[in-house]
C-alpha cells in the first residue's frame, strides 16, 4: 500500500483548504462562481488557468497541515475524484469538510470541492451548474476521473436528464474506466446513464450522506471500497428480514434455477417516475433492482403497478428488493403490508422475487454495480447469492479504507 502519512498532498490542499482550514475565504474562481447567487448563471464553467494556485491558497494550506492531528493516519491522495451534486443541497459545510477530509485520507484526490458550496433554491446549484458536472466531461472540457462521486440525493436529477449528452459521457467513461456512484435521486442519473450510454454504475453511499456523518457507518465505508475494487463482487443474502419480516427471501417457481442478465434500477420513486421516458433502461434479460424509503405499502404497490401497467416488468428475469424502510403501518387495515405487496407482484408478474438485499436509505449497507452481469443463485444459507462482473474497478492498494470513517 501507499506509505502512510500525516499530511495531504499539496493539490488536495489547494483544493480543499478553504473548506476546512477556517480560512473563511473563496480562494478560486471556481469556488466564487458556485456560491449563491441572486441571478446564477446559465453555462457551463471548466476549470482554467486561473483556478492555479495563489498566495492565499498557499498560506491556507501551511495552516491546514499545521492543523492535522498527529495521530491521524493518511496516504497520499491518487485516485483521481470529482463529484456531481445533481440534487439536493448539502446544508452543512462542516459536514461537508468532514467527507472531503475523510476521502482524502482514504486516496481519494476530490479535484473539485468547491461545488458543495453551491446552493439555488433548494438545489446545489442552478440547473445549468449541475449539469454541467457531468456535461463537461462529455464534452471534454474536463478529464474524466477514475471516480465520480455523488454528493448527496434528495430531489432534482430528472431536472437535468435533457441537459448532459449521456451518450457521449458513457463512451468517455468506458475508455477512461471511469465508476459512478450514488443512490436515491441519483437513480435518475444512472438510469439515463445506462439508457443512453451503455455506461454502468455503482449503487453505494456519496459524500454528504454518509462520508460526511458524525461518525460514518464502518460496514458500508468496507462495502463501498469493496464494490470499487473487486471485480467479481460476490453478496450474500439470508433472509428478507430486511424487506419485510414476514416475507421469504425467494418468491419464486419450485425450481430456483441461476438466473444471470444485466442488474438494472435502483429507488423505486425515481425509476417509476421514468417509466415511459427514454431514459429508462430497456434491458432483455433483465434483473430489476428497487428499493425505498418512507413510502406506506399502497405507495409502494401504486409506483410497482406504475412500471408493471408500462410493461416494465415484460422480458425481465427477476426482481430483486433491497431495503423498503420506513414504510409505517396502513391505518385502513394494518396487513396491508409490504410482504402483501409483494406477493401480489408476484402473482401480477410470474417473475421469481428476491428480497432481503442489503441496500438502500439504511445503514451497513452493501454497495453493488448496476447495468453490469449479475448471476444469481442459491447458496448454502437457504437463501441467495449475487455474483457480478464486467464493470469498471480501482486498485486496491489505491485506498486506505479506515480513512473514511476516522474521527476529524
Amino acid at each position: 500500500m501507499t506509505k502512510i502519512s500525516s499530511a495531504l498532498n499539496r493539490r488536495q490542499f489547494l483544493r480543499q483548504a478553504s473548506l476546512y482550514a477556517g480560512a473563511g475565504l473563496l480562494v478560486t474562481r471556481a469556488v466564487a462562481h458556485s456560491s449563491v447567487q441572486a441571478n446564477p448563471p446559465e453555462s457551463h464553467q471548466p476549470l482554467t488557468k486561473d483556478d492555479l494556485p495563489t498566495a492565499v491558497e498557499r498560506a491556507a494550506e501551511k495552516t491546514m497541515a499545521e492543523s492535522l492531528p498527529a495521530n491521524r493516519l493518511c496516504i497520499t491522495p491518487s485516485i483521481e475524484t470529482r463529484l456531481f451534486a445533481s440534487s439536493n443541497v448539502g446544508g452543512s459545510q462542516e459536514r461537508n469538510a468532514r467527507a472531503l477530509e475523510r476521502l482524502a485520507c482514504a486516496g481519494f484526490q476530490v479535484d473539485n470541492p468547491a461545488i458543495t458550496e453551491r446552493q439555488y433554491l433548494r438545489f446545489a446549484g442552478t440547473d445549468s451548474q449541475r449539469a454541467s458536472d457531468l456535461q463537461n466531461i462529455a464534452t471534454g472540457a474536463i478529464a474524466a476521473p477514475q471516480l465520480l462521486l455523488g454528493v448527496r440525493g434528495g430531489y432534482g436529477a430528472m431536472r437535468l436528464l435533457p441537459m448532459v449528452d449521456w451518450s457521449m459521457l458513457g463512451r468517455i467513461m468506458k475508455e477512461r474506466g471511469t465508476i459512478l456512484a450514488g443512490f436515491s435521486d441519483v437513480t435518475a442519473i444512472q438510469c439515463a446513464l445506462l439508457a443512453k450510454g451503455g455506461m454502468s454504475s455503482l449503487a453505494a453511499p456519496m459524500l454528504y450522506s454518509e462520508f460526511g456523518k458524525i461518525k460514518p457507518d464502518e460496514v458500508s465505508c468496507r462495502a463501498f471500497v469493496e464494490a470499487l475494487t473487486t471485480p467479481n463482487l460476490t453478496i450474500d443474502i439470508q433472509d428478507a428480514s430486511l424487506t419485510s419480516p414476514n416475507l421469504p427471501s425467494i418468491l419464486a417457481t419450485a425450481d430456483p434455477k441461476t438466473l444471470t442478465g444485466t442488474m438494472w434500477g435502483g429507488n423505486l420513486s425515481v425509476v417509476s417516475a421514468l417509466a415511459g421516458s427514454a431514459y429508462l433502461p430497456r434491458i432483455d434479460g433483465g434483473i430489476v433492482f428497487l428499493e425505498d424509503v418512507g413510502e406506506q405499502a399502497y405507495r409502494i404497490e401504486r409506483m410497482l403497478y406504475d412500471l408493471y401497467l408500462a410493461g416494465v416488468f415484460k422480458g425481465q428475469q427477476a426482481i430483486v428488493f433491497g431495503a423498503l424502510s420506513g414504510s409505517g403501518e396502513d391505518s385502513y387495515d394494518k396487513r396491508y403490508d409490504v410482504a402483501t405487496v409483494i406477493r401480489q407482484l408476484h402473482q401480477l408478474t410470474g417473475l421469481p422475487i428476491y428480497s432481503g438485499m442489503r441496500f438502500g436509505h439504511i445503514g451497513k449497507k452493501h454497495s453493488f454495480p448496476l447495468g453490469a452481469r449479475c448471476q444469481i443463485s442459491a447458496n448454502t444459507a437457504g437463501g441467495y447469492q449475487l455474483t457480478f462482473s464486467d464493470y469498471p474497478t480501482i486498485k486496491a492498494d489505491a485506498i486506505h479504507v479506515e480513512g473514511l470513517w476516522q474521527n476529524i
